[in-house]
């Protein structure tokens, strides 16, 4: 046993964190953009007074006050809400709907059509900041925790609907929020399919146990032409303790299968180390570990898991031939 570096390199990073430019830019924009709302807040006052005093209001400088102030302090608690994950849908419309009333209030104080634009456009660009403020502030958080669902490309949507529903369906029912493990999870469930035709034929279907159907449908599909055995621990070391039971053999309806070796899981090991020693830490997928080795989806995923795993350890131990 000789020690060797395989090519490896860190996991593959999300999105890169802002440079010290980018934020400086993006602190000037953010203030920026408080300032113009501010502004058009500051702006429709005189109109909202008006209106006010038109309206028998004791104090007409109350509302337009009571509106712009509430506006931020929504949006505020929009954003906390967030944070804690404990997001309210309507709370976010509270802003939009008290600036389309400052809105009205300005376009009806306007005597030309250009005066009515400008009256109604300055209150809204608070509305607008805000609502880009606590879409970027949702998504940090939704990424943080890993609950934020990743959308599906709309091009995807155009050219293959029924299967990008039935995809999106999946991701929503058993809360896959990768669209990109989404993607992988369905390509297997497609090669598992494949493999139960190939070895139940045509009527698939109904010779395919029911326990494998649902987890078919599920996309977790335990493997029917191989036994799954456990996966071993990172370090490699062998289980303290033998499994409980023995799984009970599945009977095969395909003879040719019935004549391969079967190969356990050490040996699957085995033989994946040493194809994918060249291989980068993005190339190990489950695809590419059960094109390469020749195994089932179910031991595709394991290996794939134990050799990043131990990648992430450090160097890993291969056979010298």
């Amino acid at each position: 046993m000789t020690a060797t570096t395989p090519a490896s390199q860190a996991p593959p990073p999300g999105v890169p964190p802002l440079t010290r430019p980018e934020l400086g830019l993006a602190g000037v924009g953010a203030l920026a953009a408080a300032a113009v709302g501010a502004l058009g807040l500051i702006s429709s006052f005189d109109a909202v007074s008006a209106a006010a005093l038109r309206w028998g209001f004791a104090s007409p400088w109350m509302l337009p006050v009571g509106i712009d102030v509430a506006i931020p302090v929504f949006t505020v608690a929009n954003l906390l809400l967030i944070r804690m994950d404990m997001a309210l849908a309507w709370v976010r419309f509270v802003p939009w709907a008290l600036t389309l009333i400052t809105c009205g209030l300005n376009i009806a104080a306007g005597h030309s059509l250009s005066a009515k634009v400008a009256h109604g456009t300055m209150p809204l660009l608070w509305v607008v900041f805000s609502e880009i403020g606590a879409h970027i502030y949702a998504v940090r958080i939704g990424a943080a925790t890993g609950r934020r669902m990743e959308k599906i490309r709309v091009s995807r949507w155009l050219l293959a609907f029924p299967s990008t529903f039935a995809l999106w369906r999946r991701m929503t029912l058993w809360e896959v929020t990768s669209y990109t493990a989404a993607l992988s999870l369905e390509k297997e469930r497609q090669l598992a399919r494949a493999d139960l035709r190939e070895q139940h034929g045509w009527r698939w279907r109904s010779k395919t146990p029911r326990r494998e159907r649902v987890m078919l449908r599920m996309g977790e599909l335990a493997p029917a032409n191989e036994q799954a055995t456990p996966a071993p621990n990172p370090a490699g070391n062998a289980p303290a303790q033998p499994p409980a039971a023995t799984p009970r053999p599945r009977r095969r309806t395909n003879t040719k299968a019935a004549g391969k070796v079967q190969r356990t899981f050490e040996d699957l090991l085995i033989e994946a180390r040493a194809i994918t020693a060249q291989w980068t830490y993005a190339e190990l997928n489950a695809e590419s570990v059960r094109t390469a080795v020749h195994c089932s989806a179910g031991n595709a995923r394991k290996l794939r898991d134990a050799l990043k795993a131990e990648r992430a350890q450090g160097p890993a131990l291969h056979v010298v031939p």
